[in-house]
């Protein structure tokens, strides 16, 4: 094989080397053509290029990224200070504006980020940070998408993970909490003593209008007192007509 033979085979393998690309499914190629972006990301599957002429600036994902966001010093709208981490889910949507628009997309995005964490969740106080974190992870979301509209990223969700409270401020939740069972139990109780006075009232009621009730429950009264007391008990009858003939004359008196 002759010399020339082979500088034409390193040439031809230099050619297409250079000139062939595999990008797998979750990718997509930003090419350069003499310093100029194409109009459309390259990919997926095999793509063919112009040796030294054509360039891959960079391999966009299109997969969702999972982004920690590092604990950030928060002081909320009733002046607590608190630490606060969160997760951003966010995907590439124009792999063109992701490279062309913004340097970096994912530091950018990261601190982009961490600045509305502080700015969003200082304007809560410390119970709607507790209480209402679906809506102010929504409130994130919303503001971070359209922040980031023109990098060509959409921001899929924002998650507060973690609140980290001083250990003051835990201890008189901690005490808050237990006053409000406290109240609660009292509320309860207090419930129900006033159901049973409506009960017994309403018993009462319907016992007086009836005499024979009224001498059935004077007898069963009579039969409790004897079983539950060990001593001997001596009763003494008193006919409930007789009781009513004191009550009578009590009041022509």
């Amino acid at each position: 094989m002759s010399f020339g033979i082979v500088i034409l085979l390193l040439l031809a393998f230099f050619f297409l080397s250079s000139a062939v690309r595999i990008i797998p499914e979750y990718q997509r190629a930003i090419v350069f053509r003499f310093g100029r972006a194409l109009p459309e990301p390259l990919g997926p599957g095999i793509i063919f290029l112009i040796p030294l002429v054509d360039k891959i600036e960079a391999r966009m994902s299109t997969r969702v990224v999972t982004m920690d966001i590092d604990p950030q010093d928060v002081i909320t709208r009733d002046n607590i200070s608190l630490k606060v981490n969160a997760v951003v889910y966010f995907k590439v949507v124009d792999s063109l504006k992701a490279v062309i628009n913004v340097e970096n997309y994912l530091y950018a995005t990261a601190q982009l980020a961490q600045t509305h964490l502080r700015s969003v969740l200082g304007e809560h106080s410390l119970d709607e940070l507790l209480a209402e974190r679906e809506k102010i992870n929504m409130q994130l979301q919303k503001i971070l998408d359209q922040n980031t509209d023109s990098w060509g990223i959409k921001v899929v969700s924002v998650e507060v993970k973690h609140i980290d409270l001083p250990i003051d401020q835990q201890r008189a939740m901690a005490r808050q909490a237990e006053a409000e069972r406290e109240r609660r139990a009292k509320v309860i109780a207090a419930e129900g003593e006033l159901q049973a006075a409506t009960m017994l009232r309403e018993a009462a009621d319907k016992i007086s209008s009836n005499p024979t009730a009224l001498q059935l429950r004077y007898l069963q009264t009579m039969i409790d007192v004897s079983t539950s007391n060990n001593a001997k008990t001596i009763f003494f009858p008193v006919p409930i007509d007789l009781l009513e003939a004191f009550k009578t004359l009590g009041k022509k008196e």
